[in-house]
């Protein structure tokens, strides 16, 4: 392994780490706030996202999400045999991220894992896919056009997730990460429909970088 793959692993560890101790970080700090919360978590999800994307994007891509390195692999942007490296990274980000919650909070019976709201699967299945599709979506545009002035554009992934988390984060938690919602479920052993959230995510990556290279087919006939 070269001195620049580790560099750019690493940079997915902590990234990935930033994300899920900053997001569930403000998921167990805010439980029990009221009617408000899902506003606040939606700026703290953006905040999460948005702090690595800026700070790795030129390292390793920031990409912080198996799902997303999926699809870059797909959009042919990764190269496969980096594929399991990088996931790899951003699990080992996740659970790390996720220990300091539980160091922090001191306990880990809580860590803000994702569960279907009224154990929903069906909903929790349809929307997890839709807003993952729509990160994906998002993002592979953003690897078209560039950063743009200022890097502002590199915020777009933020805000999809901030969204995400305002709308559906009271149904689903709002994953679209398997990243993130392995490392609280395993180190708080909360399992219920672990599943769903497995697979309903890289299905929507597959589907996405799919309909976004067809698009682009079509466009160019």
């Amino acid at each position: 392994m070269t001195f620049e793959l580790r560099t750019r692993l690493l940079a997915e560890v902590a990234g990935t780490a930033l994300l899920v101790g900053i997001g569930t970080g403000a998921i167990v700090a805010t439980t029990g706030v009221g009617s408000g919360r899902f506003a606040i978590l939606a700026f703290a999800w953006f905040v999460a996202v948005t702090i690595p994307v800026f700070a790795f994007a030129s390292v390793s891509g920031s990409e912080i999400n198996p799902v997303v390195t999926l699809a870059l692999v797909l959009d042919g942007r990764r190269p496969r045999r980096e594929a399991f490296l990088y996931g790899a990274a951003q699990l080992a980000g996740a659970f790390l991220g996720s220990a300091l919650v539980g160091l922090a909070s001191g306990s880990f019976a809580h860590l803000g894992a994702t569960t279907p709201a009224d154990g929903n699967v069906l909903r929790t299945f349809l929307l997890e896919f839709a807003f993952t599709f729509a990160l994906i979506v998002t993002v592979l545009a953003l690897v078209r056009v560039g950063p743009g002035r200022a890097r502002w554009r590199l915020t777009w992934p933020g805000a999809v997730v901030a969204v995400s988390t305002f709308l559906i984060g009271p149904w689903t938690g709002s994953s679209l990460n398997p990243a993130r919602t392995l490392g609280p479920a395993v180190l708080s052993a909360a399992y219920s429909d672990l599943w769903v959230y497995l697979v309903a995510t890289p299905l929507a990556a597959v589907v996405a970088a799919m309909a976004v290279r067809t698009g682009e087919r079509l466009r160019g006939r």
